[in-house]
């Protein structure tokens, strides 16, 4: 009988695999789009000298689109749009107007390539709406999103840095001699103007942004070590010095002036520290090979599930969540490599995401065990490894159907015996999204896996305390 293992030996685990997606994945290209309706990323190929982009899998997270290839003749629908393009030529049409692209496009395995540097003049052609890319950087702003940022320096004893964002941002923090790095790989950083400021003050003095790769990047100068702590619902990062006195409670900070400032926060050391966040195993399902069931003639599950999961780890990270996709891209991955990958990650709650072409709204599902042996020490058996918590993995599913109801959206929650739930050591829901009023068109419709996307969220958050935080 197969068994699972737990604690130390799957600690170590997720060790060697973080290592290895760092060695792997730390020089691959890509980039990053920011939309109103999602935040996702697209990998970058070189070809022939150029950078390359996927047009089915820039488009996908935007409306409803599908491809067709024959021969060297490559066509795509986006909404109600149509495009011809033609492999190894410059000249394509889209809604029956004629335009020329920088370089030629590239068909391979039926995916349609663009060069990179035509997104100004394609991708308005296809949303109808105005697009600010960032070339150098990788970057692609669509419709005005946006997160400005300004500086607020406090020259009060100890000095502390405000960093106030127009909305709330969730970047990687880290620290060594004198900088402190914050990277924003989904917060649609824009430029404060200059790309350095710098400060009249002995110990924070200077603050710098840069953007590359699909990141921005700010980084703050200094000669003694810093720390840096959220406030204001993650929309001010306060940039102190380390180990350095405070005012005491009730005190008025003064100005550099020596005038009393009594609006100026308190500095870092002061601030609540910021809770370590639950880690969301997202999970697309089928991918690669396994097209999973045919929702169209044109729409096969895969592509539905991807896009689907691209909104909800939005959706989730808006709510302080932290979130990894098991797959990106169209990957082909076993049901027992889900699990595994799922477990050695250490998360909070796992959610498996499906389409179906019949019914309505949105089925929960929490696993339906087998029948197991008992576990032995330190092992459980694979095929009920998901006993311990699954009382929890049901309070997650009534949230979830809970908060789609208030939504008018059809939901239901029961139990099936789905692979991979039962394998998994976290709590575990599998949602299964079905259309809406408008039939099967929904089911590629950025609106509405939006709208069930946040209720899902919602319902995550409502549980946030049964559940684990990432390690």
């Amino acid at each position: 009988m197969p068994f699972i293992t737990t604690n130390k030996t799957m600690a170590v685990l997720s060790a060697i695999v973080v290592l290895l997606s760092a060695a792997l994945f730390a020089d691959e290209k890509h980039l990053s789009v920011y939309s109103p309706v999602a935040v996702y990323t697209v990998p970058v190929f070189d070809r022939g000298g150029r950078e390359y982009i996927g047009l089915l899998e820039l488009l996908e997270p935007l409306g409803r689109v599908s491809s067709e290839s024959q021969g060297a003749r490559w066509g795509l629908r986006y909404n109600a749009l149509n495009a011809e393009f033609v492999a190894s030529r410059t000249r394509a049409k889209i809604h029956g107007r004629d335009f020329d692209l920088p370089a030629p496009f590239l068909v391979e395995n039926a995916r349609g390539l663009i060069p990179l540097n035509s997104l100004n003049e394609v991708l308005p052609r296809f949303i109808g709406t105005a697009v600010n890319f960032h070339e150098s950087a990788r970057r692609l702003f669509i419709g005005g999103v946006g997160t400005q940022v300004s500086f607020q320096l406090d020259t009060n004893e100890p000095p502390h840095l405000n960093l106030n964002f127009s909305a709330p941002v969730n970047p990687s923090i880290s620290t060594e001699p004198g900088r402190l790095r914050m990277v924003f790989k989904r917060d649609p950083i824009v430029s404060p103007g200059s790309q350095s400021i710098s400060f009249d003050n002995k110990v924070i003095t200077q603050a710098s942004y840069s953007e590359n790769n699909g990141d921005a990047e700010l980084d703050i100068a200094a000669n003694e070590p810093l720390m840096a702590s959220f406030t204001n619902t993650r929309k001010t990062i306060i940039v102190a010095p380390v180990q350095r006195a405070t005012p005491k409670n009730g005190s008025a900070a003064t100005s550099g002036t020596g005038e009393q400032n009594p609006s100026s926060p308190p500095p870092a050391a002061n601030a609540a520290p910021t809770p370590r966040r639950t880690l969301v195993v997202v999970d697309p399902a089928h991918g690669g090979d396994e097209r999973g069931a045919a929702l169209t003639d044109a729409i096969p599950e895969k592509n539905v599930t991807l896009g689907f999961a691209r909104l909800l780890r939005h959706e989730l990270e808006l709510r302080n969540f932290a979130v990894i996709l098991l797959r990106d891209g169209d990957t082909t991955l076993t049901l027992d490599q889900r699990a595994n990958a799922a477990n050695v990650a250490h998360g909070g709650i796992y959610i498996s995401l499906h389409a179906v072409s019949q019914g309505t709204g949105a089925g929960v599902y929490a696993a339906l065990l087998p029948i197991e042996g008992p576990s032995n020490g330190a092992f459980h058996a694979w095929n009920a490894a998901q006993a311990p918590v699954l009382a929890v993995s049901k309070i997650v599913s009534a949230a979830i159907v809970s908060e789609m109801q208030k939504r008018e959206f059809p939901a239901r929650a029961s139990s099936a015996s789905l692979r991979p739930l039962n394998n998994l050591l976290m709590p575990a829901v599998a949602v299964e999204l079905a259309p809406g009023e408008n039939g099967v068109a929904d089911l590629t419709s950025a609106n509405y896996q939006q709208r069930a996307a946040s209720a899902m969220a919602d319902g995550v958050a409502l549980v946030r305390d049964h559940l684990g935080v990432q390690q």
